[in-house]
């Protein structure tokens, strides 16, 4: 190959959003990024939404800059974002409404409401999906009781990278991985549980088939072409949710090895080939979501670094200014046994004053509250590795087999404070980066469709050539031990 092949990953967060520049040249693939941007949600008279209009415009000048690096063509381009939003579409193409946030409190209530209408065990035996209030089936439950007209005027429901494919192609097309993160889609058939959704009342009319990652939308809409210099890019959807990306540029391989795709959700868990939706995974409240080749990511939603982001948004508020890494630090610094309690706690999901939060948390376990910033951010860090502890050793339980090696991806992985706890506290090797996970493995799905890839088999060794992990040996020895006793023991679980 004389000439690298350049691709453009659009990955979107839920705190920020970037386009990411890609050259593979047949062995190793770099990655630049060409253009960050917030991604803040907007708290309208109708709840909390995403701006969707800002960001496609933050995202067409991520193409325009990708458009002028090196002066080769970008060859193609796909978008990942978080899982369970949607938008609703009429017969003309337009979008109805702001697409709502899913951190949005009309979905209170909402999971009991399901289970009271269909029971808890048969939701999960159909969709495979951890209860949380947030995902998708709730938020159209909540549109259907409240009489919402959006959805009788819907012609199709998009998820939001489906969203923003078309709005750069004209093209729509659902993708499977993003899908069954709804808790709408069907473990047995692979498409929506039609139905499940008529039992709860929630219309189906537009529900459209799904289609693989790897799927070729054809060029950029013209229009589109023209504005941002990405004349010859084709639009090729990636494993669309971005935990489905990050998963597919884990650079181990095996039976055991777990990951933690770690950002503002810490996603723990394994790729299997098929779904946990036995009594046991139901007791744990494990997921089944959607991988490449049909492959399944049993794993478990841990609320992550979220609860370090809104402890920082607040000191803000406050008047106390502190990157991420000047918190990691103080965190390393703070003395004496933390406070711990369970990332998980439903106090913690919605924005708001995380400090005042953890502080009642602790109390109400009998513990001091931490008094200082770094005492804060270190309780947080022990907690979420205790989390992790918990949630592997569930997993071993479920599969019946040792996980041995932990992946952690994405931006967790630069926190070396977390990876250290993490590796201490499960007493498992853990193996950090790429940090770049979810848009190597967006990039990763659109070199194969291009053929410059075999399949996924061959991706771990891409990553591992092109981005070497850093290793974290186990040592906390009893200490550690100590520490996950008593946080099962304040937590219960």
């Amino acid at each position: 190959m004389t000439e690298p092949i350049r691709a453009a990953a659009v990955d979107l967060g839920a705190e920020s959003g970037r386009v990411v520049l890609g050259a593979f040249d047949g062995e190793r693939l770099t990655v630049r990024e060409v253009h960050r941007f917030p991604n803040a949600p907007l708290r309208l008279p109708t709840g909390l939404h995403w701006n969707l209009p800002g960001l496609y415009q933050s995202i067409l000048e991520g193409l325009r800059r990708a458009a002028r690096e090196d002066g080769s063509p970008v060859r193609s381009v796909g978008v990942d974002t978080w899982g369970v939003d949607f938008a609703l579409v009429d017969r003309t193409g337009a979008l109805i409404g702001l697409p709502f946030h899913y951190r949005d409190a009309r979905t209170g209530g909402m999971v009991a409401v399901a289970e009271a209408a269909v029971g808890r065990e048969e939701i999960f035996r159909r969709t495979g999906i951890q209860f949380m209030e947030i995902n998708t089936l709730y938020q159209l439950l909540a549109m259907t009781r409240g009489g919402a007209p959006a959805l009788q005027a819907a012609d199709r429901l998009l998820m939001i990278p489906d969203l923003l494919h078309y709005w750069l192609t004209g093209s729509m097309a659902n993708e499977w991985t993003n899908a069954t993160t709804t808790q709408c889609v069907s473990v047995e058939t692979g498409t929506w549980d039609r139905d499940l959704l008529g039992r709860l009342g929630i219309p189906t009319h537009f529900l459209p088939d799904l289609c693989p990652p790897g799927t070729d939308l054809g060029p950029l809409a013209p229009a589109v072409a023209e504005e941002t210099g990405c004349g010859e890019a084709r639009v090729v959807v990636p494993a669309t949710h971005d935990t489905a990306s990050a998963v597919a540029a884990v650079p181990g391989e095996g039976e055991h090895v777990a990951y933690v795709s770690s950002g503002t959700w810490s996603l723990v868990g394994v790729v299997a080939s098929r779904p946990a939706v036995t009594e046991a995974a139901l007791r744990i409240n494990v997921t089944n979501e959607g991988g490449l080749g049909g492959s399944y990511r049993v794993l478990k939603n841990v609320m992550g670094l979220w609860l370090v982001q809104q402890i920082q948004r607040a000191l803000a508020r406050g008047g106390e200014e502190y990157t991420y890494e000047a918190l990691t630090r103080l965190a390393g610094e703070a003395a004496g046994a933390p406070a711990l309690f369970d990332p998980d706690d439903p106090a913690f999901l919605r924005p708001g004053d995380m400090p005042a939060r953890i502080r009642e948390a602790c109390q109400r376990t009998g513990q001091a509250a931490p008094e200082t910033v770094g005492g804060m951010v270190r309780s947080t860090l022990v907690s979420l590795a205790c989390k992790y502890r918990w949630v592997l050793d569930r997993l071993e339980e479920l599969l019946g087999r040792r996980l041995t090696a932990v992946h952690v991806v994405g931006g967790g992985s630069r926190n070396s404070l977390l990876c250290r706890l993490t590796a201490d506290i499960t007493g498992r090797t853990v193996w950090a980066g790429p940090a770049e996970a979810t848009a190597i493995g967006n990039l990763l799905v659109q070199l194969t469709a291009l053929g410059h890839l075999g399949s996924p088999a061959d991706y771990p060794a891409v990553v591992r050539s092109s981005f070497p992990p850093q290793a974290y040996e186990p040592g906390g020895g009893e200490a550690a031990e100590e520490t996950y006793r008593r946080w099962r023991e304040v937590t219960g679980l």
